[in-house]
């Protein structure tokens, strides 16, 4: 069996990350993100989600095969015990475990911070095409997420219009009284 590491992100990633993201923006409608970010811009991205969450890559024999953090649900204060989450595999290392492996990490660093409610914005297929099937909505089904939102038609791309739904998961308990989140990497 192959050593698998989940571990933060480092700056020297984004390549390895921006390859693994363009797959999915040249070639999927799983983002409505049109053009491949410039590697800079990556690298800004990942800075600017680990000032306040998690960003975790995983490796399986020394080689980086996917990425998920956490990121702002909203700008409000009142929504800090909530955040956003999202996850990028190899496309050849899918159904191999990894994704599961790197939610569950995430989920357990978001729970120490105080996190509370977990979310994904998925692009939803009226009907599966080349460009957008339905597995993400199911990874996340079979995680525990449920679906509270559906937009219809939001997003076009590749000459289609797309859905989009919001899945949510609670990850811990709503107290009357509840302490601030702690907004870090560790």
């Amino acid at each position: 069996m192959k050593e698998v590491i989940i571990r933060e992100a480092r700056r020297e990633d984004a390549s390895r990350l921006l390859e693994i993201y363009a797959y999915y923006i040249e070639n999927t409608a799983i983002t409505f993100e049109y053009t491949v970010p410039s590697l800079k811009e990556f690298q800004n991205r990942i800075q600017h989600i680990q000032a306040k969450y998690p960003y975790l890559v995983i490796e399986k024999a020394g080689r980086i095969e996917g990425y998920a953090y956490a990121g702002v649900f909203n700008e409000r204060a009142a929504y800090d015990w909530c955040c956003e989450l999202s996850i990028y595999l190899d496309h050849h290392a899918q159904r191999q475990g990894l994704g599961r492996q790197l939610y569950a990490a995430l989920e357990t660093k978001l729970k120490k911070m105080g996190i509370i409610n977990c979310y994904a914005c998925i692009a939803y297929p009226q009907q599966e095409d080349t460009y957008l099937n339905d597995h993400s909505a199911r990874f996340h089904e079979h995680l525990g997420f449920q679906t509270v939102g559906y937009f219809h038609q939001c997003g076009y791309k590749f000459g289609h219009w797309y859905d989009m739904i919001w899945m949510e998961k609670m990850i811990g308990e709503h107290p009357d009284k509840v302490d601030p989140v702690r907004f870090s990497r560790s």
